[in-house]
């Protein structure tokens, strides 16, 4: 379908604040041989990132016209404004904010379910209970990461002053050996690579690897502490388009104000959790993998 007569602009993200269905208007229609991509002002979706698609596309449908189709799988996309074509995940050819370009949410549906054109209104429906459950487990995943690093750092896991500090002060372990991430409904993986990079940094690694089941206890009881503590979980947006920079903050007590940049969904609240709870599993001979599981 021919798009270059209309005016593009970056996805306006409802999610960081809401996930109630939503009017809007389509400005892109791509169809391939069985699916149709679909891309609209506005969303209550959150697609997958191409770049580190550790949280799962959201899950729906769409309705225009008396019509419904679900949403199959919900992607990023950057539509050149020269020629208006678009490009989806993994063919997408730049980095965002590249001039002549904008970054958008794609919403891909079966082919031949709706009859679509551009600037029609179609209303975007979110399976709110699987937002829900991806959010508790983010932000599950984030007090966790934070947990351990204070841990490893208060007992005494470094040997030298790392570089790399998280926005509580202690000594970053996650963001130095973190190699892989998955969030699920209720429940997010990390795993985490020990090797001789971050041994030279000054990380103690045969202490940290006899030691699992202590500081798993450790974490466990460091995370109890917090969600006790019924803070406000925030999202703080620079501005309400898909690129516009998104950031993670909670107030954790005597620990401080905790900080991380995020574009994913998240709880409102440390009380939105009855608990959150951390295993500690030795995966290979330098890898561990945490799972951190969460019951609301």
């Amino acid at each position: 379908m021919d798009n270059t007569a209309l005016i593009f602009h970056s996805t306006e993200v409802i999610f960081p604040r809401s996930s109630a269905p939503i009017d809007c208007e389509i400005i892109c229609v791509k169809t391939h041989d069985n699916t149709i991509d679909i891309v609209t002002d506005k969303t209550s979706f959150h697609p997958v990132s191409h770049i580190w698609p550790d949280h799962p596309a959201d899950k729906g449908y769409v309705e225009c016209n008396g019509q419904t189709a679900v949403v199959i799988d919900c992607l990023t996309g950057a539509i050149e404004l020269a020629t208006g074509t678009l490009y989806v995940a993994q063919d997408i050819p730049v980095k965002r904010d590249t001039e002549g370009w904008v970054f958008v949410v794609v919403h891909r549906i079966e082919d031949g379910l709706i009859d679509l054109q551009p600037r029609q209104k179609l209303r975007l429906v979110v399976d709110e209970t699987y937002q829900w459950q991806l959010s508790l487990a983010h932000s599950a995943e984030h007090l966790t990461s934070l947990a351990l690093n204070k841990v490893l750092t208060e007992q005494g896991y470094w040997r030298k002053d790392a570089d790399r500090k998280d926005s509580l002060n202690h000594y970053d372990f996650h963001s130095y050996a973190q190699e892989s991430s998955s969030i699920e409904p209720l429940c997010a993986r990390v795993g985490y690579r020990l090797g001789k990079t971050l041994r030279k940094r000054g990380f103690n690694s045969v202490d940290f690897l006899s030691q699992l089941t202590l500081i798993e206890q450790s974490v466990n009881h460091q995370l109890e502490s917090w969600v006790e503590l019924n803070h406000d979980i925030k999202l703080i947006c620079s501005g309400t388009h898909l690129t516009d920079s998104r950031y993670w903050e909670c107030d954790l007590g005597s620990d401080g104000v905790a900080t991380i940049p995020c574009g994913g969904t998240h709880a409102r609240s440390l009380s939105d959790y009855s608990s959150i709870r951390v295993n500690i599993e030795h995966s290979g001979d330098q890898n561990i993998e945490i799972h951190t599981v969460v019951t609301e």
